[in-house]
């Protein structure tokens, strides 16, 4: 049987000429080191963050609307630290039940689209 062996990586939207504000929120407040896209697709605009086990792929949506309820969950190693560094820089943190004993909480990327943080 054929079967899904994991996830290479989730891909969000962003409005045209959103880049810098990406970089600031991905790279800035959540740590994502910024790698360049390939030749044939960096034409299009857009920003591609990784580390080890994540890639988070920003690209451009000319129609753009927020998901605001679908979304990525990260895992972070000190929830706690991360929620101060946001709500410092300004970045609202929306508290929600622990889940399978995991703590976690919502943000909004600078586009509006919902991230989920959880303890690792």
């Amino acid at each position: 049987m054929v079967r899904i062996v994991g996830i290479e990586h989730v891909q969000l939207a962003m409005p045209p000429g959103g880049e810098a504000a990406a970089r600031g929120f991905y790279t800035g407040l959540l740590g994502l080191p910024e790698v360049p896209k390939p030749p044939v697709l960096a034409a299009r605009g857009g920003c591609w963050f990784e580390a080890s086990g994540v890639k988070v792929h920003l690209g451009v949506e000319a129609d753009f609307r927020p998901a605001q309820k679908a979304h990525p969950a990260l895992l972070v190693d000190d929830l706690a630290g991360m929620i101060a560094a946001l709500t410092a820089a300004g970045v609202a943190v929306v508290p929600d039940e622990p889940i399978e004993g995991r703590a976690r909480c919502f943000v909004s990327d600078p586009f509006g689209n919902r991230i989920e943080l959880m303890q690792g």
